[in-house]
């Protein structure tokens, strides 16, 4: 690849051509392409990476429209494809997006056709589809067209296009500033305070912080920050957090309960436990006793004051933060997804204590997978919240006992 490339861009054409030809993570490729830059490289590499990967639908169909019938290898087309967004989305000088993708796609010789569509989409303009329909929709803001009319449906039209609009906006930076450790106020970045959570203002390497080390802080979205409290675990008590890893809710359930009480968090693979097991002990949670088993089949030895349900969901709440999700899910996957939740909620009705309270969260935005009825219930939207779009029910064991069929 040619020495004249920025080292961001290079990193995010590495992460996009890993999306595009490997079906690889955008997230977990990133920190491994851009570990060795610097915040700035890092910060435009991530933007360029996650931008190419949400915007993918709506770049393919400029190619369609640009080269019809054009074959282009990997390696060439990511190279356009970040040329294009950098033309079409961003605010970066047309020459130097253009020349920058041309470097890119070497020594290819498919780099001049990436130099010729580029200056004709310089010269030329593109006119995107308009959104009125799920299918123009789809194509101006980049989601699978099946995702808009399930959200057309479930939300109306002017919602889903300001969704839509907000899931392709960088997200926040928001951490946990965590109870169980000492916490110096002067030493956390720069942002805006909303009770435990903290929105980071500009640039902030988290895992690279002493404070992250320390345990005083973790990232955590303002959203899944609201599902802890939603339980509202008291000291002293027995708390069951089935699906626990990452351990996010977790080790909030643990600084909620000041350390006193039990939580018992279950994780069905051993590397994620291990790493759940670590996690407790960065944030001080030394409250909490992980087990190795599936959810699905979980039997207490005795019952829980308090069990949070946190199954496997589609995460379509969560596409600002993982950006080839939108592509990655389908429709019949989440069909097998509703098997397991059902699965995991009716292990969590068996573990709850006669009077104890049970809670059911997903970071979806899809009502299939609102898998527990009840009224007493919490839901964020991005492009109303600002943050992940999440689905929250609660109810105490004798509610549940009175549902149909139980």
């Amino acid at each position: 690849m040619a020495s004249g490339v920025s080292p961001a861009r290079r990193a995010a054409h590495t992460v996009a051509l890993r999306v595009l030809a490997e079906d690889a993570y955008a997230d977990r490729a990133l920190q491994t392409a851009a570990q060795d830059l610097d915040g700035r490289d890092r910060a435009l590499a991530k933007q360029l990476a996650f931008g190419v990967v949400q915007r993918r639908g709506t770049l393919d169909w400029v190619i369609t429209r640009i080269a019809p019938g054009k074959s282009l290898e990997f390696g060439v087309r990511t190279a356009l494809h970040i040329g294009l967004y950098e033309l079409l989305f961003l605010n970066t000088a047309d020459h130097a997006a253009i020349a920058q993708a041309v470097e890119l796609a070497k020594p290819s010789p498919g780099h001049k056709m990436v130099n010729a569509l580029l200056r004709r989409v310089q010269r030329e303009g593109i006119e995107l589809p308009d959104d009125g329909t799920p299918a123009g929709a789809a194509v101006r803001h980049s989601h699978p067209e099946w995702l808009v009319k399930l959200w057309w449906k479930q939300l109306g039209a002017d919602q889903t296009r300001a969704l839509l609009a907000a899931d392709n906006e960088p997200a926040e930076l928001a951490l946990r500033v965590n109870t169980l450790a000492e916490v110096d106020e002067d030493a956390l970045p720069p942002g805006r305070r909303e009770g435990d959570a903290l929105v980071v203002e500009g640039p902030f390497d988290v895992a690279g912080s002493p404070l992250f080390k320390a345990g005083i802080i973790t990232p955590q979205s303002r959203a899944a920050q609201r599902v802890a409290p939603f339980l509202d675990p008291q000291p002293g008590e027995r708390v069951l957090d089935l699906c626990a890893a990452p351990g996010g809710k977790t080790t909030h359930l643990a600084a909620l309960m000041h350390g006193r009480g039990e939580v018992v968090a279950v994780e069905r693979h051993a590397g994620r436990a291990r790493a759940l097991e670590a996690a407790c002990r960065r944030m001080h949670a030394t409250n909490v006793t992980v087990v190795t088993g599936d959810a699905k089949h979980f039997e207490a030895d005795r019952p829980f004051d308090r069990v949070l349900v946190d199954p496997p969901c589609s995460g379509l709440g969560t596409l600002r933060t993982h950006p080839d999700l939108r592509w990655k899910m389908q429709p019949e996957s989440i069909e097998g997804l509703m098997k397991v939740q059902d699965a995991i909620l009716a292990a969590g009705r068996r573990a709850l204590a006669p009077g104890g309270t049970l809670v059911y969260a997903t970071c979806t935005i899809n009502d299939a997978e609102d898998r527990l009825a009840s009224p007493d219930r919490l839901r964020t939207l991005p492009h109303v919240d600002g943050t992940d779009g999440f689905s929250v029910a609660r109810v105490s064991a004798s509610q549940d006992a009175d549902r149909p069929g139980a």
